[in-house]
Order: structure tokens, then C-alpha cells, then sequence
């Protein structure tokens, strides 16, 4: 597992989420996928996310010479300890929570400035709840949760459509009972 500051880096969570369950893809493919990014950033932060284990060689093939390399995620790999989430300063949180916020409004502006983007008709959903848990009640949500979203996305395409999904569980006021 990795650390926050491995994984929430704005540029190292792009190519993540452009490579969370989808076919392994070649550095001039994710390029493709996130235009913005310079290449020379693409190249180093892949170079980071690899180093670190989090990314895997899928395949490599020669190319005109040079070793042309696919890349897919180390689901495993692909999260935050838990003892390094603990030892995480507030202002750490902070910084993560940030990074991790922008990083969905990001998703969400590229998907609308597709021009047949339509919310309504692609099933968006954005929405926010309270509820009343003991721990023990709020451990067996979130393994609820996590095994509904995990057992789905093995799935292959055949007609569907890839959808991220993203949660976020905040206590309304820290350490009240």
C-alpha cells in the first residue's frame, strides 16, 4: 500500500483514475486520455507511480527502436495504509481531502465539456446524506459499500458504460456520540 502523498498528487491521481479498470495503457495512450498534462511530467510521474509499485508493466513491445511499455494499476497497491492515513497530520487530511476534491471537479468538467455530455439521460449522481450509526453500524456500511462498488468492476464492456465512483464519509462533529 502507499502513502497519501504517492496517491493524491493531483497528476499522479489523474493517471490513476485513467487507468482504474480499464484495458493497460502506453504512456502516448494516457496522453491522449489527459492532453494537459506535458510529457515530460506524464513520463516522471508514471516513472514515480511504477517505482513505487503501484503501476505495473502490462506489456512491452519494441517501437522504432525504443521499448514502448502499457502500464495498469496494482489495485492493491493502489491505496493508502491505513497506518500512514493514521499518522497524517489535520493539515495533511487537509491537503489530501484538497487534492482529492479538485480531482473530482476536474472529472466532472471534463465530462461536460463533451457536447452530447447530458447528465440527466447518463445517469449522474451527486448527493449527500445524514445518518445515525454506531461504529460498529458505520464499519459494516462501509463494507457494504466497498463490496458493491469492488464486486462490479471486474466487469467487462460489453455495452456498458465506465462510471467512477467516488465517496467520501465525514462525521458531521469529530468524536461525538
Amino acid at each position: 500500500m502507499a502513502t497519501a502523498d504517492l496517491l493524491l498528487h493531483p497528476v499522479r491521481m489523474r493517471i490513476l483514475q485513467a487507468l482504474f479498470d480499464a484495458d493497460p495503457l502506453t504512456t502516448a495512450q494516457l496522453r491522449e486520455r489527459i492532453p494537459d498534462i506535458a510529457p515530460a511530467t506524464m513520463y516522471r510521474q508514471i516513472a514515480v507511480l511504477a517505482e513505487a509499485g503501484v503501476l505495473e508493466v502490462a506489456e512491452e513491445r519494441r517501437v522504432r527502436g525504443t521499448t514502448e511499455r502499457s502500464y495498469r494499476v496494482r489495485k492493491e497497491e493502489a491505496v493508502v495504509d491505513p497506518a500512514a492515513r493514521a499518522t497524517m497530520t489535520r493539515a495533511e487530511h487537509h491537503r489530501a481531502f484538497t487534492t482529492f476534491a479538485a480531482s473530482l471537479m476536474g472529472d466532472f468538467d471534463r465530462y461536460l465539456a463533451h457536447e452530447d455530455a447530458d447528465p440527466h439521460a447518463d445517469g449522474v449522481v451527486y448527493r449527500q446524506a445524514a445518518v445515525w450509526l454506531s461504529e460498529e453500524e458505520f464499519a459494516v456500511l462501509v463494507e457494504e459499500i466497498e463490496k458493491a462498488v469492488v464486486s462490479r468492476m471486474g466487469n467487462t464492456r460489453d455495452g456498458r458504460i465506465r462510471r467512477v465512483v467516488s465517496l467520501v464519509v465525514v462525521p458531521d462533529e469529530p468524536g461525538t456520540v
